[in-house]
């Protein structure tokens, strides 16, 4: 992943070095588990856990000898090892190491993805319970629909997040796993005891039937469970879109002291976090689908999907933890505009009230598509023109609703009487 979207915290995790050290940890493991099954001797396991990390350059020049990188690390590891390094990686296949390191890593970048998840929920629920009763227009198709509140707007991404954080977590169970199989899962050469061993020090789960490797369709999972996050963020960050164009103005990023909207317009304050929001989610769509692409191999393994991976893990990790922390920083400093909000409702000319006028008049005796056909027509009328909705239905003479109960349909509490059911069951809603 580009520097521009990288966060300290991700990036160690993937790293280089990272790797490296994870890798010599699975071996040291393994070594561990063979001289406690009496196979190789007691000190050997120590002799590999001391031995000197594999310096990445050293690695990177011995895999230009082997075009192998896991071959050139165990040659290198057993060289630091010194006495004893030809246990290093007795009975083993490069994907015994390879596929277990990676649910390591894979557990490690879950864990900070699910954190940063949290942090967006409490930022998401904090400020949907501050506008739980700052009432805007609701719009379906673009248009005016009927009144809402913020808070429940922001209510609806709260609980999105929480079922996010539920896909993620049943993901982080599915990829973090290991196996010590052997070459093609028949523990031809490690005993599965072996396999326990090393999976339990590692805090992983086992692949209870493994070819080769661990089955890919763990990692599909894995990614589609991160893209659908993106794309829950990009449905939050093209409603603030929407809300931030000139002609709404009800809602809009922080603008920081010294910032440019644009090089050639100093007026200027686009929704560029949002925006980038929406970009990134179309990568992790992307790589959700190569995820798809590689549950297919050949036989008990092929690498069409190794090279993919190198890529895509990585960097769907990197991208959605960007998303998650400043989405969350977005939502924190998101600045809320309540009288445009106010006046924008107020622009509609009581339109927005057309249901509860119809339902008046069907209550009071009206058949449905008679009241429908008169609503309708002052609606139109009021949309053309510039009376109030009001207005025009008191004027027509078809028009039967007494005046006290047509003021009562045109009032926004009378809409938001009951929404608050959904801040109760938000207050009791954690995620963790």
């Amino acid at each position: 992943m580009i520097l521009r979207y990288t966060l300290p915290d991700m990036a160690a995790i993937w790293s280089e070095g990272r790797k490296l050290a994870v890798w010599q940890e699975v071996e040291a493991l393994v070594v561990e588990a063979w001289s406690e099954l009496g196979v190789a001797p007691p000190d050997v396991a120590v002799a590999v856990r001391r031995a000197a990390p594999v310096d990445p350059v050293a690695w990177r020049a011995r895999e230009e000898v082997t075009n192998h990188d896991l071959a050139a690390f165990v040659d290198l590891l057993a060289e630091n090892t010194g006495t004893g390094g030809e246990w290093v990686h007795y009975g083993l296949t490069s994907s015994d190491v390879l596929d277990t390191a990676q649910g390591v890593l894979l557990k490690e970048a879950t864990d900070l993805l699910l954190q940063g998840l949290e942090q967006l929920f409490v930022a998401v629920k904090a400020r949907a319970m501050e506008h739980r009763k700052t009432a805007m227009l609701g719009r379906t198709h673009g248009m005016w629909a009927e009144p809402t509140t913020f808070g429940l707007k922001l209510a609806n991404w709260a609980f999105e997040l929480a079922r996010d954080h539920e896909r993620l977590t049943r993901a982080r169970r599915a990829v973090a796993v290991g196996k010590i199989s052997g070459a093609v899962g028949t523990y031809a050469h490690t005993p599965p005891r072996l396999e326990r061993y090393v999976c339990e020090q590692l805090g992983l789960g086992i692949e209870p039937a493994s070819s080769q490797v661990t089955h890919r369709d763990r990692h599909a999972e894995f990614l589609q469970a991160i893209a659908l996050t993106g794309a829950s963020i990009e449905r939050f960050a093209t409603e603030i879109r929407h809300l931030q164009r000139s002609e709404v103005g009800e809602a809009r990023e922080a603008f920081r002291p010294g910032q440019k909207g644009s090089s050639a317009m100093p007026h200027k304050r686009n929704p560029i976090l949002s925006e980038r929001m929406t970009g990134m989610a179309r990568l992790l769509r992307g790589y959700a689908q190569v995820g798809l692409e590689n549950v297919a191999l050949w036989h008990e393994r092929d690498i069409s999907h190794s090279s993919a991976e190198r890529v895509i893990l990585p960097d769907a990790c990197h991208v959605l933890h960007y998303m998650l922390v400043k989405f969350a920083g977005l939502v924190e400093g998101l600045e809320v505009d309540e009288d445009r909000m106010s006046a924008n409702l107020e622009s509609t000319r009581g339109l927005v009230f057309s249901q509860a006028v119809l339902l008046a008049l069907v209550e009071q005796g009206s058949s449905r598509e008679d009241a429908y056909r008169i609503v309708q027509r002052n609606a139109m009328a009021a949309w053309d023109g510039s009376e109030h909705l009001l207005d025009l239905l008191e004027r027509d003479p078809e028009f039967t609703l007494a005046p006290q109960h047509l003021a009562a349909c045109f009032s926004v509490e009378r809409f938001l009487a009951n929404s608050a059911i959904v801040f109760e069951r938000l207050e009791a809603l954690e995620v963790a």
